[in-house]
């Protein structure tokens, strides 16, 4: 697995407590991102730092995404995400991100052949699903899934090779869990996947196809979900992220750790986005079509209407991963025929907030969620399958951060401090006292 790059540790900053100077050495990263380091602050001065949802907290060093969220760049171990969109494959990119490297022909031949013969499920995944109600939303199908394979894999934690086989083990049965979540919820019989057809178009054979109809994935289809797939596949310390490496700090089984970042992704603030982007166009849709009332609602504090799919917490630019499913959403509503009323209403969403003073001033730009949506539902994925199809992308980062995490020297496990503000001591009263 790749390794990392030392931080550059420089100059220092002093902080001033209790008319005494306290310094504390400066890392730099290799974009020049600088950050204090207060792992000794409590020791010197009994003093913890506050930061409510870590948003200034550099909680571990990485070598494996570098966002500048205010120039709107994203990059997979220093490859501009808009090159490796056009050029690379999901399974090339899912290379890149464990072993910092792109991959060689006949390594990522090799790696698709592994991916490949491990995409099958043991046959008592079926009993798993089938002890599930049917309408059970497929995110936390997937999370216990997840998790059951660790009792299907069993024994020590994976060192050496093995890494390499877990990891392509977990990729590779990714697609095949939410396929069969889809049919178990609406009472198909499960699909077997096919060694002839590549990561993206297997995936959609299995969720479409039934045994008494033929069923030929579209090439350009398979296509736009590989596309959306790599530029889900990582996105530096967020929230699930962060989850897969906080549970993985206690030394928790590979599985359960990956398994935590599932159940993190699920929230509808995080990888539930898309999912509301839909609604909300589906709402403007059934109200009319008017965008400019709604956007007008939107700014309006005293409504509760929201704009889905605009702003994010990093980025205060365009979002980059937004520019290029923009191009992408037009050639597959192409591809299928679809006049889509709400990508008409999607689109002069776009034109009017870019345009806008309010979403400028409040840097509120389109984000990667705002068209991934309608690109899932064209393709004819169910909505509440949106936030699966985001696991099966993040899978690759979510493995390689778990990697990286177990190999960095500095990694303890997660134990962050709290500012108490509960009852000072007090004596007990007896039950009858009181």
């Amino acid at each position: 697995m790749a390794t990392q790059t030392a931080p550059v540790t420089s100059t220092t900053a002093t902080l001033s407590y209790d008319g005494k100077p306290v310094t504390l050495p400066l890392i730099t990263g290799s974009e020049g991102e600088t950050a204090i380091d207060i792992q000794k602050l409590r020791a010197q001065t009994g003093l913890v730092t506050y930061d409510p949802g870590f948003g200034n907290t550099g909680a571990c060093r990485s070598a494996i995404t570098f966002i500048d969220g205010e120039n709107g760049i994203l990059r997979y171990r220093g490859y501009d995400i808009a090159e490796l969109a056009e050029k690379s494959t999901f399974l090339e990119v899912a290379w890149l991100l464990l072993y910092g490297e792109l991959p060689t022909p006949s390594q990522l031949r090799a790696l698709t052949t592994d991916v490949t013969r491990h995409t099958l499920l043991h046959e008592n995944f079926r009993r798993f699903f089938e002890a599930l109600p049917k309408d059970a939303h497929p995110m936390p199908v997937c999370a216990a899934a997840v998790a059951a394979l660790a009792t299907f894999y069993q024994g020590t934690e994976p060192t050496g090779a093995s890494l390499h086989e877990s990891a392509v083990r977990l990729i590779a049965k990714m697609p095949t869990i939410a396929a069969y979540s889809y049919k178990h919820s609406i009472g198909q019989p499960f699909i077997y996947p096919d060694n002839r057809l590549d990561y993206s178009a297997n995936f959609l054979h299995m969720m479409f196809a039934t045994p008494c109809d033929d069923f030929v994935v579209d090439p350009l289809l398979a296509k736009a979900l590989d596309l959306l797939l790599i530029l889900h596949a990582d996105h530096e310390q967020n929230c699930s992220t962060s989850t897969v490496r906080v549970v993985g700090s206690s030394k928790a089984n590979f599985f359960a750790s990956l398994s935590a970042g599932i159940a993190a992704l699920w929230g509808p603030l995080h990888g539930g986005a898309n999912q509301q982007v839909i609604e909300m166009l589906e709402r403007i849709e059934a109200e009319g079509g008017d965008v400019q009332k709604f956007v007008d609602r939107a700014k309006d504090k005293k409504d509760n209407s929201r704009l889905m799919g605009f702003g994010h917490r990093v980025y205060k630019n365009y979002d980059p991963r937004a520019a290029i499913l923009r191009k992408s959403c037009v050639e597959v509503l192409g591809r299928l025929g679809v006049n889509s009323r709400q990508l008409e209403i999607a689109m002069k969403l776009e034109e009017i907030a870019l345009k806008d003073e309010y979403f400028i001033s409040h840097k509120l730009y389109p984000n990667v969620d705002f068209y991934s949506g309608i690109i899932y539902k064209a393709l004819g994925i169910p909505v509440n399958m949106f936030t699966v199809m985001f696991a099966i992308g993040r899978m690759p980062g979510w493995i390689a951060q778990w990697l990286e995490s177990r190999n960095d020297p500095d990694n303890r496990i997660a134990r962050p401090r709290q500012i108490y503000t509960g009852a000072t001591q007090r004596a007990y009263v007896p039950v009858d006292r009181r």
